[in-house]
């Protein structure tokens, strides 16, 4: 119904925003990746949605890129995986990382988002496996472990995924992750 919100960012409280469209202001809950990337208060946001309508309530959830509002949609598919659940897991690993999880089948990756046991763990795994594609910001499935770990780093830093990502492709593929933390923010800084 509503796909998508182009405004400006009239309020931020995480995890929901307040977009302003020529007068009609839409809140709008968002995953922390595409909160942390909205920029200020005041400025020009667009945002792709997914519209909820419940018995009682009409929500709307919004995100910075194709890949979330994608992988929220098959998440929220899951059996026992509501909306605020699917915000959880997309806050807590991001899609990359979830898309690496799903096709290794690591449980504990997954199993870190507050909320997620192991058991709802195991059957995201086993529902979303061939669900989620294969299109991964700056082909970040493909990194090994050391590289997914400085790419946590970098986005609990603060930085987007896209720009981890960048920084993350012109290592060596066997660096360590405190040398690459060092590396990375040294590209970034730049």
């Amino acid at each position: 119904m509503i796909g998508k919100l182009t405004g400006v960012l009239l309020e931020k409280n995480p995890p929901q925003v307040l977009v302003d469209c020529n007068g009609v202001g839409y809140e709008v809950s968002v995953p922390m990746s595409t909160y942390y990337n909205l920029g200020d208060v005041g400025q020009r946001v667009s945002l792709l949605t997914h519209f909820v309508v419940r018995e009682d309530a009409q929500l709307l959830y919004g995100f910075g890129t194709a890949d979330e509002r994608h992988a929220f949609r098959q998440l929220i598919k899951v059996s026992g995986i509501g909306p605020r659940m699917a915000l959880a897991v997309l806050s807590g690993i991001g899609v990359s990382d979830l898309i690496s999880a799903v096709a290794s089948q690591e449980a504990g990756r997954i199993v870190k988002v507050p909320g997620i046991g192991k058991k709802t763990a195991e059957r995201l795994l086993l529902e979303l496996k061939g669900k989620l594609g294969d299109a991964v910001v700056a082909g970040v499935a493909t990194q090994n472990d050391s590289q997914n770990d400085i790419l946590q780093a970098l986005v609990a830093l603060g930085y987007s995924e896209k720009d981890a990502g960048a920084a993350i492709k012109v290592m060596p593929a066997d660096i360590g992750v405190s040398e690459g933390i060092k590396l990375a923010l040294k590209s970034l800084a730049n």
